[in-house]
């Protein structure tokens, strides 16, 4: 449950107050449940437990979050710290599954026998399965209610000078837009940017879709635009244009001044390649943006030593480029791939920062669109598309005494559907119950929070007018209980005062099964197509299924001090501390301190917590 509610309190627009631009907003979007978002906003940001889980370096003022927006934004309020740029890439209601590709690593044996043998590493053998990191598929009421709520929290811990910048595209932006000018105030709007790109494309029949939409909105007054440390040079035809534009007063010599100078560039941006011209960046990261585009942005709106915060942080390319410019850094995401790309990202950087964790029940597993993949599977005896059951339900369960009885579980990707409240519960009693088409005795609702546990049962008590059981239970303590880490075996030993610590063996059962899908998968593909199958295999001791080993020789408990790293790059590289060499991993990690805690993470980025021996 959130410890305490905090208020939006956004500036208001043109004298008005919170709320009273909504009727606009519903009315020109036709929202569904517009009642629920204007109660939820009234109410206030639900402020939760936040634990922070590790440091790196000195700096707590840089911060890489783990939590939804709003969730983030409330403890942003509640710690009374304003933001002075934003940038936001949320999802584009692109009705796409974006997923990662997981690579098997080389076993560190192979790897050792390839460097004896002098042979470089390529990708041309490389095996790897895609894994889902969240899906892009929305209806589109449900994430314009959700945007509202979430351009409300962003604006309510923005500082009077600040800037936001949201980057979208032509699902949804012309949208969105609407809806920022009813948050920020139609005369707050700056500019929207046309970002232009170039690539392959198989557009037959229509113009090729190669440009985003960047939508830049002040908060206040004043803002901060630095138009001199953004300049472009001018095209080569552009001092005949400026001769004509002077009216032919300007000479040479004032010309070659001008070229010299620059100009600030127009709202469109052509001169600004895709991620899939600067290899060299690219940490294999979904929807991944170039370092270029947000240096644009951050020096243009933001100085030196000033807070730049991203709530759908990716691949952590704000936050890094942030950091290089001298600027301090907030990092926000709800997926753990997230978080620990920009962690490691940020390590190799340089950065120093802390990792906090919002207790907010969403982060269940790795992230909430591989928690509801799985949860059909979870439930014991879940039957998914059962006769008579609608789609508001999850599934039903067949028992032998009670007969159908169907489950609700709350959507992890919806934020409003996180809380079991009065609304949400009167619409499962009085409508969702009612109009079920079967005889059903009990009913089953999941829930991640519940905002008062006797009053939601009082209220079904008083209100249930069928005579169907209601039990309510806690998704967060089941899904608990069913999780299993993986397995490792090591083996410390101590030289002179350094300790080498060998991984002899490592078990996922969780990869293991991915990886036994994938296979089954294309073995019967290949049945079908004819073509040759290579499944993956994985050696006895499993050690291609690690991608990275810390140490922590500072603290047994708490808050996580790597005090010794080693990455695993996906051709069998090691990363030490941040650093890229041209070594291969032989099973082992160094270091000067004896290890109190041992942490290891998968390909798929599972995390192993061991106190050492």
């Amino acid at each position: 449950m959130p410890i305490k509610y905090i208020p939006y309190i956004p500036n208001t627009v043109e004298g008005q107050a919170v709320l009273d631009n909504f009727s606009r907003t519903r009315r020109v979007l036709r929202y569904r449940d517009n009642d629920k978002i204007y109660d939820r906003i009234k109410r206030g940001m639900p402020y939760y437990e936040v634990e922070q889980t590790e440091q790196i370096g000195n700096n707590t003022e840089n911060l890489v979050i783990r939590g939804e927006c709003i969730s983030a934004c409330a403890y942003l309020k509640e710690q009374n710290i304003k933001v002075d740029l934003v940038y936001i890439d949320p999802p584009f209601a692109s009705g796409a599954d974006y997923a990662k590709k997981v690579y098997i690593r080389r076993n560190p044996k192979l790897a050792e026998k390839i460097a004896n043998a002098e042979q470089k590493m390529d990708n041309s053998e490389l095996q790897a399965f895609d894994e889902k990191m969240y899906g892009d598929i929305w209806k589109k009421e449900d994430y314009l209610n959700w945007m509202y709520e979430n351009l409300q929290a962003i604006k309510s811990i923005m500082s009077d000078t600040a800037s936001i910048y949201v980057h979208l595209d032509w699902h949804i932006g012309h949208y969105v837009k609407i809806l920022m000018d009813e948050v920020f105030g139609e005369d707050n709007f700056v500019n929207e940017i046309i970002w232009a790109y170039t690539g392959p494309t198989n557009q037959k029949n229509n113009f090729p879709r190669k440009h985003d939409n960047i939508f830049i909105y002040k908060v206040g007054f004043e803002k901060v635009f630095n138009g001199d440390g953004i300049r472009v040079k001018f095209k080569k035809s552009t001092k005949s244009g400026g001769k004509t534009a002077l009216s032919g007063k300007a000479s040479d010599e004032v010309l070659e001044k001008l070229d010299k100078k620059g100009k600030i560039p127009e709202d469109w941006w052509a001169d600004i390649a895709d991620l899939g011209k600067v290899h060299s960046e690219d940490v294999g990261y979904s929807t991944q943006k170039p370092e270029k585009l947000l240096e644009r942005i951050i020096k243009a709106s933001s100085n030196e030593g000033m807070i730049i915060a991203d709530f759908f942080g990716g691949s952590g390319v704000t936050a890094k480029v942030a950091s290089d410019l001298g600027r301090k850094f907030i990092h926000a995401d709800i997926g753990v791939n997230s978080i620990q790309t920009v962690r490691d990202r940020l390590i190799s950087a340089g950065a120093e920062f802390a990792v906090m964790e919002i207790k907010d029940g969403v982060n269940l597993f790795r992230n909430p669109v591989q928690t509801m993949d799985k949860l059909a599977k979870l439930i014991p005896g879940l039957q998914k598309n059962t006769e008579g059951i609608n789609k508001f339900w999850f599934g039903a369960i067949q028992d032998s005494k009670k007969g159908t009885v169907p489950v609700y579980v709350p959507n992890l990707i919806d934020s409003k559907e996180k809380i079991l409240d009065i609304p949400l519960i009167n619409k499962i009693v009085n409508q969702e119950l009612q109009n079920l088409e079967i005889e059903v005795k009990k009913a089953i609702i999941y829930y991640i929070d519940i905002a008062d546990y006797k009053e939601i049962q009082q209220f079904i008590k008083d209100n249930n007018a069928t005579q169907i059981k209601v039990e309510l239970l806690d998704l967060k303590n089941f899904l608990h209980d069913i999780v299993v880490e993986d397995i490792v075996e090591y083996a410390t030993t101590e030289t002179d005062g350094n300790y080498t610590t060998e991984i002899t063996k490592f078990a996922s059962d969780r990869l293991i099964q991915k990886i036994g899908e994938f296979n089954e998968k294309g073995n019967s593909q290949s049945l079908k197509n004819g073509k040759e199958f290579n499944p993956i295999k994985i050696s006895e001791d499993g050690l291609e299924l690690i991608e990275m080993i810390s140490l922590d020789s500072t603290n047994k408990t708490g808050i996580w001090q790597s005090d010794y790293e080693i990455k695993i790059d996906k051709l069998g590289y090691i990363i030490f501390n941040g650093t890229k060499t041209k070594d291969f991993w032989d099973g082992k990690i160094e270091s000067k301190k004896k290890p109190l805690r041992l942490k290891i993470r998968n390909i798929s980025g599972d995390e192993t917590i061991i106190e050492t021996k």
